[in-house]
């Protein structure tokens, strides 16, 4: 049965805004699912631009899931935009040198919020931010233009500045089970056998899939 190649970094035929974003990004600290991908007009395969302040000395990761949708200008603020706070200026007053290096804060004076991870089929909306160390649970919706600083829990749409939720998309015991199930870890041929219940509202039915 045929199928999408998760390799070919432009799938859609004469639609290059279109980019499985796994085969074009370069950083290790970058991971990307397959299938993964982000559609930008003006450069597609850059997805790195993106992604701010991710020093690798700092070692945070970003990690998304598969069979994500990330539109056009969604942007990911990683660990090295943090600034120390505990004291009474902000200020990064020892990255000029010039003897100011004296108040180089410890790595441990810094806020560090960990990874930035982003679950499976997650849809992210046009020009959405989402802050350093945010974790996005499978299946969620980020609207366009939000600023998500906090978790969004898996099959929950969110919105806003900053971003609140707007709607549970399941009840409770459909969630649960959509996440037992899993469907984006079957092999490509039984996800491509049974696309009409993964893409419909039938729990039995995907429940049933072989």
């Amino acid at each position: 049965m045929p199928y999408p190649d998760p390799k070919n970094p432009h799938p859609m035929q004469g639609f290059p805004q279109v980019c499985f974003i796994k085969n074009t990004v370069s950083n290790p600290n970058i991971i990307i699912g397959d299938y993964t991908y982000y559609d930008d007009l003006q450069d597609s395969e850059n997805f790195e631009r993106n992604v701010f302040y991710h020093y690798p000395f700092i070692g945070d990761k970003l990690i998304i899931g598969k069979f994500c949708a990330l539109a056009t200008g969604v942007k990911f603020i990683m660990n090295g935009a943090n600034h120390q706070m505990s004291g009474f200026s902000t200020y990064p007053f020892s990255i000029f040198g010039s003897g100011w290096e004296r108040v180089t804060p410890k790595s441990d004076e810094l806020p560090f919020k960990g990874d930035t991870v982003i679950g499976n089929d997650v849809w992210i909306g046009y020009e959405a931010i989402i802050m350093p160390g945010v974790k996005i649970g499978d299946g969620a919706i980020v609207a366009a233009k939000s600023v998500v600083v906090k978790d969004v829990a898996p099959y929950t749409i969110v919105g806003g500045n900053p971003a609140s939720l707007v709607r549970q998309r399941f009840p409770d015991e459909i969630i649960k089970t959509l996440l037992e199930i899993a469907w984006w870890n079957w092999d490509i041929e039984k996800i491509t056998r049974n696309l009409e219940k993964i893409v419909g509202a039938d729990i039995e039915a995907l429940k049933n899939c072989v």
